[in-house]
């Protein structure tokens, strides 16, 4: 088995993406690494006389606006800490989901980046790519796509 130090797993909040969050966990428990479970947003723009933007109103509640996705990380890293890692930072990060996990993976020198296969086998994802193809043709360091479908 790889041992590997620093972990990178992308969540957006969905059952399916906290399969590739449990398997992430379980990879960083056996190699006591460091892991970072992150999501990204795109700011919401406010209207001063609309409701608070941490109000869930529709799907977009997951990705956009920023009090929303502090949620999710702490419940993505609770899950990870259960599933045996002992390592777990949480990471907001701000653009497109594939580009934005791919930063982070640079930026904290990951030697793994996590995502779910959501959208790989999808019309549009083999059309216009899907977070794990992009991430997997962007990456610079080893990706691993879980099966969460």
């Amino acid at each position: 088995m790889t041992k590997y130090s620093t972990i990178v797993v992308g969540t957006d909040g969905s059952e399916t993406s906290l399969r590739a969050v449990d398997k992430a966990a379980a990879l960083a428990a056996e190699s006591d690494a460091r892991l970072i479970v992150a999501s990204a947003f795109t700011p919401a723009h406010h209207d001063g006389g609309a409701p608070e933007p941490d109000q869930p109103h529709n799907i977009n509640y997951r990705t956009q606006g920023d009090a929303p996705v502090y949620g999710l990380l702490g419940d993505a890293a609770d899950r990870a800490r259960k599933a045996g890692a002992k390592h777990v930072e949480q990471r907001a990060v701000h653009g497109a989901p594939a580009d934005a996990l791919v930063a982070l993976a640079d930026e904290v020198k990951a030697d793994l980046l996590v995502v779910g296969s959501v959208g790989l086998r999808s019309m549009v994802g083999r059309l216009v790519g899907s977070v794990p193809k992009i991430v997997q043709r962007k990456a610079h360091t080893e990706v691993l796509v879980v099966d969460t479908d």
